[in-house]
């Protein structure tokens, strides 16, 4: 059962606003509608609700968190019902989500409703999970200067929207693919030769791509500083030998991100080094998922 497939214009316009592509979206719900849709209809939605049954249904959140993915809800419910659905945004991608008040109000007919249920909740819980999380992590660095940003670590053909979820929570995000900036990373110095030749040979075949080089040294540091790159990924640094690399490239212009072995109870301290980045990993591939439910309306 699905509807038009062509998302209504004011949904795709909400989520162009969020910076996401409407195709893209729409290629994420289909992929996910073909997986419950595998071996035909909704044999239970169709054996209990009359045809012609129409119905209203709340997305209410089970606990606090951050909310993200509400137009990707409703797209959902879009592409499944069509015109047919009606669909009411009462909170935004980046509000807390507040136990028991509805973010997302749906009306149409029940088959359709039921059948785009599981999607539709997959999606916002799980975005709204990863929003949650790192409004954790923003929160735990607050005052501090540092930022929060996301990792490549995420689930295959939800990128974007798991980066989209990482903004919702106060996070920015790293390269979104392999040709948007270059990472120099151990393996990579080791096919090069070394770190000053990873870089050059980086600048000579990328010219103007913006050039980030993982260091597990500070001697490694010094060379990548003397090298000219803008970033440089501390990458399991104790916290005396982040402070030394601070000190190392103050008034150089170079940033520097801490990487591994981070946790909510030590971001503060990390972040308290004076590095600009915190790379935290598990806003995308360790997040729960945060309880919303779908209720219909007696």
């Amino acid at each position: 059962m699905t509807g038009e497939g062509v998302l209504r214009p004011a949904l795709a316009a909400a989520l162009e606003d969020a910076g996401l592509d409407p195709a893209e979206v729409v290629r994420v719900i289909r992929r996910a509608l073909e997986e419950d849709l595998a071996f035909g209809p909704d044999v239970t939605t169709n054996s209990t609700v009359p045809e012609g049954a129409r119905a209203t249904g709340d997305v209410v959140p089970r606990v606090p968190g951050v909310l993200a993915g509400l137009p990707v809800a409703a797209a959902v419910f879009d592409l499944v019902g069509g015109p047919r659905v009606d669909v009411s945004l009462h909170a935004a991608d980046g509000d807390a989500a507040q136990p028991g008040r509805t973010a997302l109000t749906v009306s149409g007919p029940a088959r359709c409703l039921l059948t785009a249920e599981r999607t539709a909740l997959n999606l916002v819980g799980h975005l709204s999970g990863v929003a949650s999380l790192t409004r954790q992590w923003v929160d735990a660095v607050a005052g501090t200067g540092a930022a929060v940003r996301d990792t490549r670590k995420t689930t295959p053909g939800l990128r974007a929207l798991e980066k989209y979820a990482v903004r919702c929570g106060g996070g920015v995000n790293h390269r979104m693919a392999l040709g948007d900036a270059a990472l120099v990373k151990d393996n990579h110095v080791a096919a090069a030769g070394g770190i000053t030749a990873a870089v050059e040979a980086v600048r000579a075949s990328a010219r103007g791509v913006p050039l980030e080089v993982e260091c597990d040294t500070l001697d490694q540091v010094r060379e990548a500083v003397a090298a000219g790159v803008e970033l440089v990924l501390l990458d399991n640094f104790s916290l005396a030998d982040t402070r030394t690399a601070v000190d190392l490239v103050r008034g150089s212009g170079v940033r520097l991100e801490a990487s591994g072995g981070l946790s909510l109870d030590r971001a503060a301290e990390v972040a308290a080094t004076g590095v600009d980045y915190l790379a935290v990993g598990a806003l995308t591939h360790s997040a729960p998922v945060l309880d919303l439910g779908f209720d219909l309306r007696g």
